[in-house]
């Protein structure tokens, strides 16, 4: 085996981080028909990201899942574009969690790979299940529910199943959808036209943007979001590129969102898998109440609600679609979700199953359709319990949610 072209070796510490959290090593690629980049830390005393730039712009992003990667002409390690171009490369890193006493990191570079790509795993069979829109809610003439799910990852960042395993899972779901939305890389773009068609399933391009200071969805084919940017930057490009910005779990742990922004995007991820048991019991809902003084929400008084479960592993215990967005679209094509996203024709539920507690707005009507002896309850705390299995509400512009008599949230519209 040749050794590494290039090494560099240094401690990070916490001066450096504080400086400039994503510093780049450069090394230069000539006629090579591939590359291989290693990372060296003691991974149990910090985390360090790993991702990569090259002349023609961004490559990858694999976070602190990986502590390798290889690119090919053809092929690359799932998170990183395939292709070899003549010049100046540079290694991205994060610094992101570092001891008081430094961390110790070393990069080696070999031209070419030591090691080829890994395959992909064998694709699972489409599973049959009924969907989402199978159990069809009432909707206006010329539109219909679809049951998706907007947050979810792949083995492009860091999730365990590749995108066609991760397809499958969601088509056993139920699923008429499913945004991928791996951390700060494009790659897995490629894959969803030919594997949506191939487990009959609306895949939407996706990135989780995600910085030490909150995580944004960029949805729609928009090209890659610099993550190390201020987020007034994504939203601009977003916006200019006609896709849309959801900030991410706003209020969970050290992955709440602390950015400052001129304009709040539009979609809030408000219903995420860290508050799925008792969302009743956060902060959420003060939070929601904060939102109604933006000046950007006067018109519908408050962000697009939308849920996501963030889906990374089987072995988490909760499938795709927990929770579950439901979408008033004209079809389930990604322009035509993502649009019905942006008109605000979202509602939210716990699974999306038949029989499954769900609210949904008819005309100018709320509904609660199969929520006998739930408790329906608006921003105000007015609560009202639910007898029957289609049951009018009544005209509200409040956030409303459905709740178990033990406070288990069930739907919100």
């Amino acid at each position: 085996m040749t050794g590494p072209a290039v090494v560099h070796q240094f401690t990070a510490t916490l001066e450096q981080q504080a400086d400039d959290r994503y510093p780049e090593f450069t090394f230069e690629v000539g006629r090579a028909d591939s590359f291989e980049v290693r990372l060296t830390h003691q991974r149990d005393a910090g985390v360090v990201d790993l991702g990569l730039s090259g002349p023609q712009g961004w490559r990858g992003w694999s976070g602190g899942a990986r502590d390798w990667f290889a690119v090919e002409r053809d092929r690359a390690t799932p998170g990183y574009l395939p292709g070899i171009e003549p010049g100046v490369w540079q290694v991205v890193l994060g610094l992101h969690a570092l001891p008081a006493d430094g961390l110790p990191v070393t990069i080696e570079v070999f031209v070419p790979a030591t090691r080829p790509v890994e395959d992909e795993p064998p694709r699972p069979a489409p599973p049959t299940a009924p969907r989402g829109s199978d159990r069809r809610p009432d909707a206006p003439t010329g539109l219909q529910w679809f049951a998706g799910d907007l947050h979810a990852h792949t083995h492009h960042s860091d999730g365990t199943l590749s995108v066609a395993q991760l397809a499958a899972a969601a088509t056993g779901r139920g699923l008429d959808f499913l945004a991928v939305t791996d951390h700060n890389t494009t790659s897995h773009f490629a894959h969803l036209p030919e594997l949506g068609a191939a487990y009959d399933l609306a895949l939407l391009p996706g990135q989780e943007v995600t910085t030490h200071r909150g995580h944004a969805n960029a949805y729609g084919d928009i090209g890659w979001v610099d993550f190390r940017q201020h987020p007034d930057r994504w939203f601009e490009q977003v916006t200019r590129e006609a896709g849309l910005l959801s900030i991410n779990h706003p209020l969970q742990d050290d992955c709440g969102w602390q950015h400052p922004m001129a304009t709040m995007p539009p979609l809030l991820e408000f219903w995420h898998i860290s508050w799925f048991l008792d969302l009743t019991a956060t902060g959420a809902w003060a939070y929601l109440e904060q939102l109604r003084h933006r000046p950007e929400y006067a018109e519908r008084g408050r962000p697009v609600l939308i849920g996501g479960s963030d889906f990374h592993n089987p072995d988490q215990g909760y499938p795709p679609g927990t929770p579950t967005t439901w979408v008033l679209a004209e079809d389930r094509s990604p322009e035509a979700l993502l649009a019905a996203v942006a008109a605000g024709r979202t509602v939210i539920s716990r699974f999306p199953g038949a029989g499954e507690p769900l609210l949904i707005r008819l005309d100018d009507d709320l509904l609660a359709i199969d929520a006998d002896g739930t408790v329906a309850v608006d921003q105000d705390g007015r609560r009202r319990v639910v007898h029957g299995d289609r049951v009018a509400l009544g005209a509200s512009d409040q956030v409303m949610r459905l709740e178990a008599a033990d406070r288990t949230l069930l739907a919100i519209a």
